[in-house]
């Protein structure tokens, strides 16, 4: 049995053709409306969340199928003490797929250890975020045609962004892609990271610290939220919220088609007066989202396809 708990659990080839077959939901969702027709997806999150569950939740449906699960702890089984391995056990016997959130590293993959259905790990901590990943990769081969020869710059907390260090695995696989990293030095992408992911595999990549001096040579611009928590003291949070707001004068030193991707949900670090710019693509990002959800839901299943 197939899960999804990181995109690495994806090959290549099957990262393209899962990204074919999106492509192609994407032209014609009509032609895969019943594809999973009395199909359950159970939704496991045991945080919050609002873009994730609902876009699982929506890809199901508009496969046809059902939807059963709970959005917090609180409100399933765990509040009275009961294990994941108990609850995935319990859920394989009610749904045919579950997609699960979960606090806890590595949740999921212990999920994956005890259950008879699918796992699709919708987050786990600060650890993987893959459906996010292949959000991030259809916007980009859609709107970008490919991923070879890009020059991406990854914004803000480098450090704890789970979908920053998922998306630099996956994007390493591809030919001549240059990383433009842009943190303050309290932020920086984790020594694995660098060491294990980016000097490994031999890929271009530089560390600055402003984004306007970052921002002309990119193809795409990947921002994140630069969290007040994780600096040492309030003066160097104040010295430093300030250069990773992207706003229409940071956008003025940028290439004309170049792409702004965000995993959502933002704070301030995006002005809402860069929203009306073509080149602002976070929203088309979510509905990219939904699609690589339905991909994978028919991929993890098995169903058979419309010709």
């Amino acid at each position: 049995m197939k899960h999804l708990l990181s995109p690495l659990d994806l090959s290549v080839d099957e990262l393209d053709e899962l990204l074919n077959l999106a492509s192609d939901i994407a032209a014609d969702p009509a032609k895969y409306s019943e594809c999973c027709h009395g199909k359950k997806l159970a939704t496991l999150f045991y945080e919050p969340s609002t873009r994730t569950r609902l876009s699982f939740e929506t890809a199901m449906l508009n496969l046809g199928g059902s939807v059963i699960g709970f959005s917090s702890a609180d409100s399933s089984s765990a509040s009275k003490g009961e294990s994941v391995s108990d609850t995935i056990r319990v859920i394989s016997c009610f749904a045919d797929i579950c997609a699960m959130r979960h606090p806890k590293e590595g949740a999921p993959l212990v999920a994956s250890m005890h259950s008879s259905i699918p796992v699709i790990n919708a987050g786990d901590g600060g650890h993987q975020h893959p459906t996010q990943t292949l959000a991030d990769l259809m916007t980009i081969k859609e709107l970008k045609g490919g991923f070879d020869n890009l020059t991406i710059g990854l914004c803000g907390d480098l450090k704890f962004g789970r979908t920053v260090h998922s998306l630099i695995e996956s994007l390493v696989r591809y030919n001549n892609v240059k990383f433009v990293l842009i943190s303050p030095k309290e932020l920086q992408v984790p020594s694995y990271i660098r060491n294990d992911v980016l000097k490994a595999s031999g890929n271009e990549f530089e560390e600055v610290e402003r984004l306007e001096d970052a921002i002309p040579k990119l193809d795409i611009l990947y921002m994140t939220r630069v969290q007040k928590e994780r600096f040492f003291n309030e003066e160097e949070y104040m010295r430093m919220k300030g250069y990773y707001i992207l706003d229409k004068a940071k956008m003025e030193l940028a290439k004309d088609d170049m792409i702004v991707l965000h995993p959502l949900p933002r704070v301030n670090e995006i002005s809402v007066e860069v929203d009306d710019d073509p080149r602002a693509c976070y929203f088309k990002q979510v509905k990219y989202g939904m699609y690589m959800r339905m991909a994978l839901i028919l991929k993890l299943l098995e169903v058979k396809l419309p010709c």
